[in-house]
Formats: structure tokens, sequence, C-alpha cells
């Protein structure tokens, strides 16, 4: 079942950002709390306690005020303790599973989905944007932490700081009240509960220490946003390589739809200069597709991303591969017959789109994750225009046409397949 109430732990004096509340840092341009509440009410988290100290009470009563999260404040007076105290203090608001997060802590959409649907710690196996040298590790024996710690020299896992919980862990902290005079680690709770360890292995999360943390935090948002089922060939193994570093540097400088209008703007000129000089046309209409991901990436990252922006996006796209295509045939070509195929190869680049959108629009599912299959098939928009840049850097008359023909050729021939391997989807 999934938790309804998430603790928050942001008692910390934060000495290493400056004294700042580490929660309210932004990062992708969204404070690391908002976008971890955000992620949680849409797994369904109604309610959050935030145990925070009195020195930053203020902060997070106006960054509550300003987003409205249903949030209540829990101060802890001796915020100097460890934060195993602060997990205490929450004790009288939360009853069944909750879920415990370190306001410190910066998780992906698919980390957050996978890890609410398990119990215990949340452990990872193989880190990838973790400091490992400053993570929290993690000895796991049937299931459950048996030893936990910074200096481990063996480990099987590393600590996430994200835990599904009951409040039968309440029980350990009463009884470390007593031991300690309330100044103890969380470590020392999961240690001594023996918690139960739940892998979520190779997603995105790490936390913020020092501002040096920022950039490596950014990158790891935008490469964990790459929508990756749509993308072809071109996109997966070049275009996305660049447009995330792209991405990285502009996330917290510009917004999704600037980005999308620049873009736009750049593949119209790609498509003018084909009047101008072919090869110079081809290599900015490849520009523009690799720049063509950097809005939803920028979107995903910032937790901005909406259908409305995706539609606009995709019509936008088919307007500059109109006015590519016909440019280029308006520049080139003589012949009535080659106009014709030029016309073909235009309509099946919109028609590409159109087949995967309208199977959307009939069945309410993405086409490539329900059909598997339409993923292999070439032809996709990215692959198009590395095509077109391809033919275009050594623009004579035969290598035009041959073009032409290809595209003709490829993207009605796609569509095809694809109407056929939706037909045999109905049939089984």
């Amino acid at each position: 079942m999934t938790p309804r109430k998430a603790v928050i732990l942001a008692a910390g004096l934060g000495t290493r950002m400056g004294e700042k509340p580490k929660g309210l840092v932004k990062v992708a341009g969204r404070e690391i709390l908002y976008r971890t509440m955000t992620l949680l009410q849409r797994n369904g988290v109604e309610g959050f306690i935030l145990v925070t100290n009195k020195k930053y009470e203020p902060f997070y009563r106006e960054f509550i005020e300003r987003y409205g999260f249903p949030v209540e404040i829990i101060i802890n007076r001796e915020p100097e303790k460890g934060n195993g105290h602060s997990l205490h203090l929450a004790k009288r608001l939360v009853s069944g599973r909750f879920v415990l997060v370190m306001s410190d802590h910066v998780y992906s959409e698919a980390f957050i989905d996978s890890a609410v649907k398990g119990s215990g710690l949340i452990a990872d196996r193989s880190p990838r944007w973790a400091e490992i040298d400053e993570a929290t590790k993690l000895k796991v024996r049937e299931g459950r932490v048996r030893e936990i710690g910074k200096s481990l020299a063996e480990w099987d896992a590393v600590d996430t700081g994200f835990f599904v919980l009951d409040e039968g862990v309440f029980e350990v902290t009463e009884a470390l009240e007593a031991e300690k005079n309330g100044d103890y680690h969380l470590s020392e709770v999961v240690e001594r509960a023996k918690l139960e360890v739940t892998f979520v292995d190779g997603l995105g999360w790490t936390d913020v220490d020092t501002p040096s943390d920022l950039k490596r935090t950014r990158r790891m948002l935008v490469k964990t946003a790459v929508k990756g089922v749509g993308d072809g060939f071109v996109s997966r193994h070049l275009n996305r390589k660049i447009s995330t570093e792209i991405s990285a540097l502009l996330v917290e400088k510009v917004t999704p739809n600037q980005m999308t209008a620049f873009t736009f703007t750049f593949g119209i000129v790609s498509a003018l200069l084909t009047l101008v000089s072919p090869p110079i046309a081809g290599i900015l209409y490849q520009i523009s597709s690799i720049l063509d991901g950097v809005d939803g990436e920028i979107a995903r990252a910032r937790l901005e991303a909406n259908r409305f922006g995706g539609y606009v996006d995709s019509i936008l796209d088919r307007y500059v591969d109109g006015a590519f295509l016909s440019l280029l045939a308006y520049a080139t070509l003589r012949e009535p017959l080659w106009y014709l195929i030029a016309f073909l190869a235009l309509l099946g680049s919109v028609m590409v789109s159109y087949s995967t959108e309208r199977f959307k629009a009939a069945y309410g599912r993405d086409a490539y994750a329900e059909v598997p299959s339409l993923r292999k098939l070439p032809g996709k928009r990215d692959e198009r225009i590395f095509i077109t840049m391809l033919f275009l850097l050594y623009p004579v008359q035969a290598s035009i046409k041959t073009l032409f023909l290809l595209l003709a050729a490829m993207t009605n021939l796609r569509v095809a397949v694809t109407a056929w391997l939706v037909w045999k989807r109905r049939e089984g």
C-alpha cells in the first residue's frame, strides 16, 4: 500500500551551504523540497511532516505558503543532536506506513516511482551519481541491514536516504532517546532495527552537501529526464549525448518555452538557407535536430513538462520539416516527376509522426511502449534529418534526387509497416 504521509528531516544547520536551508536550495530551477514533495504527491502521498529548527522555520513557512503544500512543521529545539532525534519528534503525527526522506537529497522521478513501492531502507547496489566516499554504506544479510556506516571497507549497497517505514520504528527511537539523551543518528536506528532493505539500483539520486555538488546534481536531473522510448538511432547515439550537455548548462537560464521558440526559429533559418547553400542548411538542420531535445529535457528536469508543450513542439517540428523539404525541392529540382517524389517524401515525413500520434489518440497509450517493434524501424525524424545532412554535404543534382527518393521510400514504408504492426496487435 502506498504511504499517505512523508516525514522530511530538515533540522540540520547546513554549515557547508553557507547556513542556508538546504531543502530550499534550487537545483535545475526548483527547490529540492519542491521537487521531492511534488514527486511524492504524484505517487499518492497526501501530507508532509517537516522537522526543522527554529532558525529555519520562517523560511520553510514562506515556502509552504507560496506553493500550498499540506505540511505540518515540527520544531527541533536541539538541532545539534543527531537526526535520529528529529525522526522521533514526528512520532505523534504518523501512523501506519510512511515515507522518510532527507531534505538535502535529490531524487529523479523514476527513483521515487520505484522507491515508494518498497519497504524499509531503500538501497542502491550500483549508484551512478552519489559520491561514494561520502555515502553511507550497508552490509546486508538475508534482506536486512546488518551493518551501516560511511567507513565500511566492504559493503553491499549504499543508503539512498529514502525509507518506507511504519510506526514500529518508534519503539527503537524511544529506547535510544532514553539511552543517549536524544543524541543519536538515524544510522543507529537503522542498525538496531535491522531494517528490511529494498534495492532500487542505478536510478537518479544524490545528496547536496556543498555548493560544488549542485553541478553534478543538475547534470543528473537532465540525464535522467531523457524521454528515451521514442528516440531513434541517431538520437540515442549522438543527439542526446550533446543535447543533455547543453540542457545541463541552460536548465537554470532559460525556460522550456524559450528554448522551443529558439529551436523553431533556428530550424526555419536552416530551411531558408537551402536557397543559398544546401550544405550549410543541412548542417544547421542537424543542429536544430539536436536542439529539438533540449526543451523537453529542460521541462522534465524542472518538473514543468505538460501535454500542451509536447503538442506545440510536435506541430512546430512539422512546420520546420515541411519548410525544409519544400524549399530544398524548389531550389534544386526541375522535372515534374521529381516534384512528385519530393511531395511523397514530405507527405511520408508528416505521416510518420501522425501514425504514432494517432495510435495514442485511438488507444490512449504510447505507440513505442505498446508496440516495441516500432523502435527498430528506420525513418524517425532524427534519422531523416541526419541522412538529409549527409546527402547535402555534396549537393549535386543526383545526390539530392537520391535523397528525396530515399526519404519517400523510407517514410511511406515505415507508415505502412506501422499500420500492419498495429493491426497485428489488434488481432492478437
